[in-house]
């Protein structure tokens, strides 16, 4: 079992993957050219050590590339750490990205998945009804029309889940807040993952329906309905029954298989710490080089984590 990594053979830190105390050893290399380090400090799991003499402003380099430079002399078994490396990004950095060849090739392959195939072509992975809400007004509403739908029909299947989107939005917003803030709430009604739509307004606020209808441009009206509050004199049973009529277009919805290619995969950050970059971040690299290899798709979301990265991402 590894006790510790040196993730590029050029790099002159590895990485613990237990505590260690001073004056352990760590080894590495073939037996006939094996290098050795005694430890001269403790360093705990997930941090580095240096694998050999690193001199004041010398580059540290994991990933086989240069992640920091030595603010101070680091003998050969010390800990790098914050105390004695700096980064090297200072203001704007000019750069060419100059792609190498991805070490791991996938070739293309006959690959499917599970999906719900909507009208426009598009490709869901899931199947849910969601009201969604013009302003936070009717959030409460929604939550009454949505809890007196799934008491009257018990079991909502083929539809996986029912939720409201709620937000506190929608009203007193002007211009580029106003605009962003309609645009997230049409993306909602045309996500795939929906197979079922009620927005509900309330029918004062500036977020006005009918620009709301106008901007979604062609949708599916059969899984789509739109509800103003003001306009009814019972929202909540008015709200039911759109959601019954809905309710009834889906159900003969059912998975299909579909090519990997129109597969879409977000990737978010989690909780980075020192072993992210030894586990996580590399198998999702090699997911995102074998999707491409498909023709799908993989989308970083969290671009600061980029930072430092850019010229080797």
């Amino acid at each position: 079992m590894l006790e510790f990594i040196q993730i590029h053979d050029q790099d002159n830190v590895a990485v613990a993957l237990r505590d260690y105390k001073q004056g352990e050893t760590l080894a590495w290399g073939a037996q006939q050219e094996q290098q050795c380090v005694e430890l001269a400090e403790d360093v705990a799991r997930g941090h580095k050590i240096a694998l050999q003499d690193i001199p004041e402003g010398g580059h540290v380099l994991k990933y086989g590339y240069p992640i920091g430079h030595a603010i101070q002399p680091i003998q050969a078994g010390q800990h790098v750490h914050t105390h004695n490396t700096k980064t090297n990004l200072t203001g704007v950095e000019e750069y060419t990205y100059k792609p190498k060849p991805a070490p791991h090739i996938y070739e293309q392959e006959s690959r499917t998945f599970q999906g719900f195939r909507r009208k426009d072509g598009r490709v869901g992975i899931r199947n849910e009804l969601w009201i969604v809400p013009t302003v936070g007004c009717v959030n409460g509403i929604a939550e009454l029309i949505l809890n007196r739908f799934k008491q009257e029909v018990g079991d909502i299947s083929p539809f996986e889940n029912a939720l409201v989107l709620k937000h506190n939005y929608g009203c007193s917003q002007l211009g580029d807040d106003h605009a962003h803030t309609r645009t997230i709430l049409i993306d909602a009604v045309k996500h795939a993952n929906a197979g079922g739509v009620l927005v509900l307004g309330l029918g004062c606020e500036n977020n006005e329906m009918k620009e709301f209808k106008e901007a979604i441009g062609e949708y599916d009206a059969e899984r789509v309905k739109f509800l103003l509050s003001q306009e009814v004199s019972d929202e909540v049973e008015e709200g039911v029954r759109l959601l019954h009529e809905i309710f009834a277009a889906v159900q003969e919805d059912r998975r299909e298989a579909v090519p990997l290619s129109e597969l879409n995969i977000g990737l978010k950050c989690g909780g980075s710490d020192g072993l992210s970059g030894i586990t996580a971040n590399p198998l999702l690299g090699r997911l995102s080089d074998y999707m491409a290899a498909q023709g799908g798709t993989t989308v970083l979301t969290e671009v600061p984590e980029m930072f430092g990265a850019e010229t080797i991402l």
